[in-house]
């Protein structure tokens, strides 16, 4: 059976809940799935000091010492995982943005291969939908592939239009999902190939005491095609072999812009 986790960024538990509902209800008329609801409120999470030791020594030195291995250890645990939040100023819930701010060394060290990831919207009048892309891209830092999500309308008092919408959304958005759950991991597209190549070149050139630096070393990934076991053909080959050179020119001009180090008059 497979593991589904939904993460909400609202202490009420009305629209958003409401629509999570909706779309559980969805994935289980495919079949049996074990839907986990974890609302961030009901964890403690400091807001992040931006010291910038989880990416520079690793995340095991953050001086934040709360709730943040616990989400983090039920999104290793999952099969998917859904991000849900109110629209709040045309942006996420401040609970669902500090999550996002407490793991963003995963955007350096990504490691959510193989699973999906979706997000839902709920909003009074617009600006969801800018949101939902949003998060879906986060979520792709982080290693997620993702599932188209929705957005859908929940001003109360909610009429009956409304409602319906909101079903027809969430339901549409859960059969995208379940899709995703199983199939297999695709090949990279050229745009993930092409971040990949780009990021592990410039990490080539970090100081080697840099955990980043560490991670990928470690990992293989200075010498993989991608972050994860996959098989190129022969276009995305050449073409991950064009990135890795646009990335080492890119590094050696940056390097040339720098400042002498060494001073002067």
């Amino acid at each position: 059976m497979k593991k589904v986790t939904a993460f909400i960024g609202t202490e009420t538990r009305r629209g958003t809940y409401r629509a999570v509902q909706e779309f559980e209800k969805g994935l289980l008329q495919h079949g049996e799935v074990d839907f986990e609801y974890v609302f961030l409120s009901d964890y403690h999470l400091e807001f992040c000091r931006g010291c910038k030791m989880c990416f520079d020594k690793g995340e095991q030195y953050c001086p934040l010492k709360d709730d943040r291995d616990v989400l983090l250890q039920k999104m290793e645990l999952s099969d998917g995982v859904v991000l849900a939040t109110p629209n709040y100023a045309f942006h996420v819930s401040a609970r669902m943005k500090n999550l996002l701010d407490r793991i963003a060394f995963i955007n350096h060290r990504p490691r959510f291969f193989g699973k999906p990831c979706t997000a839902i919207v709920t909003q009074g009048i617009f600006g969801g939908g800018a949101i939902v892309k949003y998060l879906c891209s986060a979520a792709r830092y982080m290693g997620f592939r993702t599932a188209s999500g929705c957005c859908v309308n929940t001003l109360e008092p909610m009429t009956e239009q409304q409602e319906k919408s909101l079903v027809r959304k969430t339901r549409k958005a859960a059969d995208t999902f379940y899709k995703e759950l199983n199939r297999a991991t695709p090949p990279p597209s050229f745009g993930s190939l092409m971040m990949f190549r780009l990021s592990r070149t410039s990490i080539k050139n970090i100081d080697h005491d840099f955990r980043d630096y560490q991670h990928f070393r470690d990992k293989g990934w200075f010498e993989s095609d991608y972050y994860h076991d996959t098989r190129l053909g022969p276009v995305k080959k050449m073409a991950g072999g064009l990135f890795d050179l646009m990335a080492q020119l890119m590094v050696r001009l940056r390097q040339a812009r720098q400042p002498d180090s060494r001073g002067g008059g």
